[in-house]
């Protein structure tokens, strides 16, 4: 307040003026205390936000069923894996035996001198990647052993497996024989060996004579001892052992059959072909021998007229190396020829095959003269993305530098095979094919340092495969990590622990709401102080609309429980919340299963073909009858007529492939596919034309993919993978073997979405996904129909829980247009608007001021002039009295 200093002012005008406006203030206290109150209830609002808030926290752990039914998976030996379970596991204990990791396969080149110099001539050439399973062993083929082994033996110290001597010596006669000796040592070498079939020289009984005994000789034909033909002394040739008669004793049933059977030999040809063999499986030595006494003409090699003295032939056979684990075989020794091996490390799969796995994506990458070096073929591989990591490795030799190529993927499924084509009718380079080139059942230019395999493993004594190190299902709802081989128990047990600390909480949390309400809605008759929120209807609602809430049975519950109190949870007389945990207990004991219904939101079906996906707030509990008038199917492209036997791909053979596409269409949902070239039965064609398309990253980095099968009637079938109204695909040529030549010219059929009703409610249908309408009892509903047929498909059932409805009431309550959102609102609102009264009310008093202090500053001087015209008349009639 402004204050005016008078000089000779009679009155006190600020005094005045203040006393005045004192009282003309006075009801801006009572604006005040409007704003308290206010800003009191606002207060408590915050404090009942709160509260509800921590309440729908406390929830959190509750609005799902499947939070229910957790379990836990412990090892008994965490460094041999690691594992963890989901709700559909079962427990129990099981026993884990791991024997093997799965690892990826890696392939190496030969060695070259630089890895920056160019290979070959730079003429375009395509390196195709396919993935697949190698059947046939992985090892070393031998030869036949040298024919004086079967005399002399195998000296000790001619050989050597992976630095493993072997122990043979001069009883190591035969393949058979050897093999035994490197078998004895396959723990340590990590390789078996395995004898081939000993077979006679199948020219041996060419030009076989009759023979002749007339001579007064004897004859006797034996073959691995065991005699096949004879002849005593005096028989004219014919009359005896002839080619014939050796064919009409091998005739079964005979007993000279029966005794080669007996020892282990079998035969083909004949004698009187001259192509007649013998062999013996298990690679040990054969002998054939003539036993000849006296004067004898006719046999083995003689006319029936040249003489024979006897002769003894030894056939013997070789061995092969197969590794245990895949790995290339080192083989040395002072004489490793005498093994019928050769000196050096190496491998290949022996009379192996390739299966492609169509589900494992391919793809290629193209060398030209602008990438034809080591590092430049690496970067492009890399570059390429393609499921395979090109590295340079140095050995330090004169040749020091090899690419290698390592599956990005585990398993015994992930095996490459390499193929290389060049353009049009032009050949891959040939530099390149040499050493890139890696076919399992063909060429294998590059070498297999390391092989692609599976974790293998026993649960409870059961035989599991896997190809990764991430077991997944062995054991139902369990995922193992396996880290090292080794045996462990595993137990699976329910996580009844972390449900009780759940409901606990949440009784906990309502304990403190119910507290948060009453303290501020009640009246406390110690302290004689209402709650801030006594009366407060808004708060009254929130509180009834919870309680009523939780004392409700559930809807639409199929189990064992539909409230509260089943479990043991219940209303105090004081309105808190009590758990009986004995209660509570029993009902995990044996309906673990139904408590989680009791909480969370649950939809089931009575088709197993139909799954429930998701429900909204807006969703009514309740059961639906499911009609289906329409399946979802995908966008697929057919051909025309049934596949040949046998397709071939050109080399350079590229398509354009566009895939769920859009309208307008959009340029992002077409690329260019390679098929790599190749001869191809339908099933083969078939896996090679899905994994090319897959193989894109165009596709496969916006969730796309195909299928491509081949189906009853024998014709090529390409779908997208995707059902629906968006789900279509079509091929076009580019270059090499044309779409047309496979298709036939046939048109593709776009994907449809799925229709219906559920409870006779509309809904919407996007690919095999179906959803309740807006406005609908089934709003927000989501199931899935995977499969099926269309018709009555049983019914839907859907309920929610306490915790799921009170989490979406609490949602509600604190939401924008929620109760105490809105009743804030409200109340920020009061304030500003009694903050504008005072304000406009303080403007009032400004004016009053002014106007009092002119008032009275006026009254002040005219006051202050009479005083002087007083004192003046004063001082005149003194005067005047003086002088009378």
């Amino acid at each position: 307040m402004a204050t005016i200093t008078t000089t000779g002012s009679v009155l006190d005008v600020n005094s005045i003026v203040s006393q005045l406006m004192t009282v003309e203030q006075q009801p801006l206290a009572k604006y005040d205390q409007k704003t308290a109150s206010y800003q009191a209830t606002l207060s408590a609002y915050g404090s009942l936000s709160g509260a509800v808030g921590a309440f729908q926290t406390a929830l959190g752990g509750l609005t799902k069923a499947t939070d229910f039914n957790a379990l836990s998976a412990t090892p008994g030996n965490k460094d041999i894996f690691s594992a963890s379970a989901s709700s559909k596991a079962v427990a129990g204990n099981y026993k884990v035996n791991v024997t093997q990791l799965a690892q990826a396969q890696t392939l190496t080149t030969a060695g070259i001198a630089s890895n920056k110099s160019a290979i070959g001539l730079g003429g375009k050439t395509t390196l195709s990647f396919q993935f697949g399973s190698v059947s046939g062993g992985f090892g070393l083929p031998g030869t036949k052993l040298a024919s004086n082994i079967a005399a002399s033996g195998i000296s000790n110290g001619s050989l050597t497996i992976n630095g493993t001597a072997i122990a043979t010596d001069s009883t190591t006669t035969s393949a058979r024989a050897l093999a035994e000796a490197i078998n004895a040592k396959s723990t340590t070498t990590g390789v078996t060996a395995t004898a081939t079939a000993t077979t006679s020289d199948a020219a041996l009984f060419g030009g076989f004579g009759d023979v002749s005994t007339a001579g007064g000789g004897t004859y006797a034909l034996k073959v691995g001892g065991v005699e096949i033909g004879a002849q005593a002394a005096g028989a004219a040739a014919g009359a005896g052992v002839t080619a014939a008669s050796i064919d009409a004793a091998l005739a079964g049933p005979s007993t000279v059959l029966t005794a080669l059977t007996n020892a282990g030999i079998s035969f083909s040809g004949s004698a009187a072909g001259g192509d007649l063999k013998f062999s013996r499986a298990d690679g040990a030595n054969l002998q054939i021998e003539e036993v000849v006494s006296g004067g004898v003409t006719g046999g083995i090699g003689k006319s029936a007229a040249q003489a024979n003295v006897g002769s003894s032939v030894t056939a013997v056979s070789g061995i092969s190396l197969s590794s245990t684990t895949a790995s290339p075989i080192t083989v040395a020794g002072s004489n490793p020829a005498a093994a019928g091996l050769t000196a050096g490390t190496g491998g290949t799969y022996l009379g192996g095959g390739f299966t492609q796995d169509a589900n494992i994506a391919s793809g290629t990458v193209t060398i030209d003269s602008t990438n034809n070096s080591l590092e430049g073929i690496r970067d492009a591989v890399n570059k390429a993305n393609i499921g395979v990591t090109a590295t340079i490795v140095s050995d330090g030799s004169d040749k020091p530098y090899h690419l290698v190529f390592t599956s990005n993927a585990t398993g015994a499924n992930a095996s490459m095979k390499i193929s290389l084509s060049g353009t049009d009718t032009d050949p891959p380079d040939a530099a390149l094919a040499d050493l890139l080139g890696y076919d399992p059942g063909g060429a294998q230019k590059m070498t297999q340092t390391s092989a692609a395999q599976d974790t293998k493993l026993t649960v409870n004594g059961i035989a599991v495969t896997s190809k990764s190190n991430n077991v997944g299902e062995a054991i139902q709802g369990v995922t193992l990590t396996v880290t090292q081989t080794g045996s462990s128990t595993l137990a699976v047990s329910r996580n009844t622990s972390q449900v009780k600390t759940n409901v606990e909480a949440f009784v906990k949390a309502y304990n403190d709401l119910n507290g948060t309400l009453k303290k501020l809605t009640g009246y406390n008759s110690e302290t004689k102080a209402a709650g801030a929120l006594q009366g407060d209807a808004t708060a009254t609602s929130i509180q009834s609309q919870i309680r009523r809430m939780m004392t409700s049975n559930i809807t639409g519950l199929t189990g064992a429980f539909s409230n509260l109190g089943q479990v043991g949870i219940s209303f105090a007389k004081d309105g808190t919340l009590s758990l009986d945990s004995s209660k509570f207990q029993k009902a995990i004991d044996k309906n673990f299963a139904d408590i989680g219904a009791l909480f969370g939101a649950v939809g089931n079906t009575t088709d197993n073909l139909v799954s429930f996906s998701s429900s909204t707030a807006a969703t009514k509990p309740g059961t639906y009858d499911l009609s289906i008038t329409q399946m979802a199917s995908q966008g697929s492209l057919t051909s025309g007529a049934a596949v040949p036997a046998s397709t071939t791909i050109a080399a350079n053979t590229t398509w354009a492939v566009t895939l769920n596409d859009t309208t307008p269409s959009d340029s992002k949902n077409t690329a260019t596919v390679t098929i790599p070239a190749g001869t191809y039965t339908p099933a083969e064609l078939a896996k090679v034309i899905q994994s090319s398309i897959n193989g894109i990253s165009t596709f496969s980095n916006d969730g796309k993919s195909v299928t491509a099968s081949i189906d009853s009637n024998g014709k090529l079938v390409v779908a997208s993978a995707k059902y629906g109204s968006l789900s279509n695909i079509s091929l076009s040529s580019t270059s090499g073997t044309t779409v047309d030549s496979l298709f036939g010219g046939a048109a593709a059929v776009a994907g449809v979405d799925v229709a219906g009703t559920l409870g006779g409610h509309p809904v919407v249908g996007s690919g095999q996904t179906m959803t309740g309408l807006a406005g609908t009892d089934v709003e927000g509903l989501k199931i899935d129909i995977t499969g099926g047929t269309t018709g009555p498909r049983g019914t839907v059932s859907f309920s929610q829980g306490y915790a799921y409805q009170l989490n979406n009431l609490a949602t509600t309550m604190l939401g924008k247009t929620g109760q105490i959102t809105s009743r804030t609102d409200g109340i920020n609102k009061s304030i500003k608007d009694v903050e504008k009264q005072r304000d406009a009310f303080s403007d009032k008093l400004a004016g009053i001021e002014a106007r009092y202090r002119k008032q009275y500053s006026a009254l002040d001087v005219m006051l202050a002039n009479m005083q002087t015209t007083s004192s003046y008349l004063t001082q005149q009639l003194a005067a005047l009295s003086s002088n009378m």
